[in-house]
C-alpha cells in the first residue's frame, strides 16, 4: 500500500465531543469535523489527527482512532496563544489540514499551510461567510480571513446558494458537500414534544421559542440551550424565564451522545434562527423522522422541495398556525417520514465521507 495520507482537522471546541466527560459548549462545526474525522479514521489509507483546545487532557491522546493534539485554552485570548496552535499543527505533521468556522485562526492555519507547503481545506459553516455580511461587519478581521480563504486549496460550502454567493462576493469557487450524520436503523414513532436545540447566541433568537410555547400551554416543549459564550451575563436570567413556563423542560447542556434521544422524542423541531448555513440540527431532526418548523432558515428550499417541514419566512403568526397543524393533524407525521427519506438519500455519513476522500486523493495527486 502507498504511504498513508495524513489529514488533520482543526477546531478547538470539539474535544468535549470526543470526551463526553468534559462538559463544555460546542457547535455544529465541531460536530461536522468530529464525524468526518472519526469516519475517515476507519479507512487505513488515512492517518487522521485533530487539533483541539486545552481542557486539561494529555498533550497527545488517541480517541476513536483519531490522534488528538492539545493546543490553546479556549477561554483565554487567542492572539496570546497562537504559538500553541502553531506547535500543535507542527506536531500533527499532516499532508492536509481542514478547518471550519471562520476566525483569525483560519488565517493562522492558512499561513501555516502556505509556509510549510501543506494543503489547506476550508468548509463554510454559515451564510455570513459566503454572502459577504461577515466581512462587512468585521472589517479588520475580515481582511485577514479573506486572505485565509484565498489560500485554500479547496473551499467547501453547504448549499447551492452559498456556492453562488461565495463566487459573487469573493470570486472563489467551491464544491457542495452536505452535512453528514450517522443514520440509525430504526426510529421512534412515539413522539410527543416540540424541540429547540442551539447555543444561546443572538442570531438563534431563543426568546421566540419561549413566545411560541406560551401559545400552546397544553403541549410539552423541550429547550436544550447551553451558553453561547462563557461571558454571557444574561444566561441565568434567560434560564429563569424559560424554567418559569409550566410546559417547558429546559436543559442547560447535553452531550453529543445523548442529543439524539431528544430528537427521537420530538414530533416537531423548531428553528427560530434569523440565518444559518445548513444547520446540523436540521439533519438530526430528519434522521429521527421529526418534521421541521423554521422561522427563516430553509437552505435551497429543501423543506418545501422534500416536504419535510415548513419555513415561515420570518412570520411568527404563521409559525404558530403551522405548529398547530403539525401537532394536531397527520401533517407533522407525514413530513417526518419524508424527512427521514431525505436524510437517508442526502446526509448518510458513509456516503458523504467518500466525497471528502475524493478531494483528499485529488490534492495528493498534485504532489506527484
Amino acid at each position: 500500500m502507498d504511504k498513508q495520507i495524513s489529514v488533520c482537522f482543526v477546531i478547538y471546541r470539539a474535544y468535549p465531543i470526543f470526551n463526553p466527560d468534559v462538559k463544555s459548549i460546542f457547535g455544529g462545526g465541531e460536530v461536522d469535523l468530529y464525524l468526518l474525522a472519526t469516519e475517515l479514521a476507519k479507512d487505513n489509507r488515512f492517518k487522521v489527527s485533530f487539533v483541539v483546545g486545552d481542557y486539561g487532557q494529555p498533550d497527545i491522546e488517541v480517541r476513536e482512532g483519531v490522534t488528538l493534539y492539545k493546543s490553546l485554552d479556549v477561554n483565554n485570548n487567542f492572539l496570546l496563544q497562537a504559538h500553541k496552535i502553531w506547535s500543535a499543527l507542527r506536531k500533527s505533521n499532516a499532508d492536509i489540514y481542514m478547518n471550519e468556522v471562520c476566525s483569525l485562526g483560519t488565517t493562522l492555519k492558512a499561513l501555516y499551510c502556505k509556509l510549510n507547503k501543506k494543503f489547506f481545506v476550508y468548509r463554510t459553516a454559515h451564510t455570513n461567510e459566503t454572502d459577504g455580511s461577515y466581512f462587512r461587519t468585521n472589517k479588520i478581521r475580515g481582511f485577514f480571513v479573506k486572505w485565509g480563504f484565498r489560500q485554500a486549496d479547496q473551499m467547501i460550502t453547504q448549499n447551492d446558494q452559498d456556492v453562488d454567493d461565495l463566487q459573487a462576493t469573493l470570486g472563489l469557487s467551491s464544491v457542495i458537500i452536505r452535512n453528514a450524520c450517522k443514520i440509525p436503523t430504526e426510529v421512534n414513532t412515539q413522539k410527543d414534544t416540540v424541540l429547540w436545540v442551539a447555543r444561546k447566541v443572538p442570531f438563534k433568537q431563543p426568546d421566540l421559542f419561549l413566545e411560541l410555547a406560551k401559545s400552546f400551554p397544553d403541549q410539552k416543549f423541550v429547550m436544550i440551550c447551553p451558553m453561547g459564550s462563557v461571558n454571557d451575563e444574561s444566561y441565568e436570567s434567560f434560564v429563569s424565564k424559560a424554567e418559569s413556563a409550566d410546559n417547558m423542560q429546559f436543559i442547560r447542556s447535553c452531550s453529543f451522545d445523548e442529543i439524539d434521544e431528544y430528537f427521537e422524542q420530538a414530533r416537531v423541531f423548531v428553528s427560530t434562527s434569523d440565518s444559518e448555513g445548513y444547520p446540523n440540527t436540521f439533519v438530526q431532526a430528519c434522521k429521527a423522522a421529526t418534521s421541521i418548523l423554521s422561522l427563516n432558515v430553509n437552505p435551497d428550499n429543501f423543506l418545501g422541495n422534500y416536504q419535510c417541514g415548513v419555513c415561515c419566512d420570518g412570520d411568527m403568526e404563521k409559525m404558530k398556525e403551522e405548529l398547530k397543524l403539525m401537532i394536531g393533524t397527520q401533517k407533522g407525521q407525514e413530513m417526518g417520514d419524508n424527512a427521514r427519506k431525505y436524510a437517508e438519500q442526502n446526509h448518510d455519513l458513509v456516503r458523504i465521507i467518500e466525497q471528502y476522500k475524493e478531494i483528499f486523493f485529488r490534492l495528493m495527486e498534485k504532489k506527484k
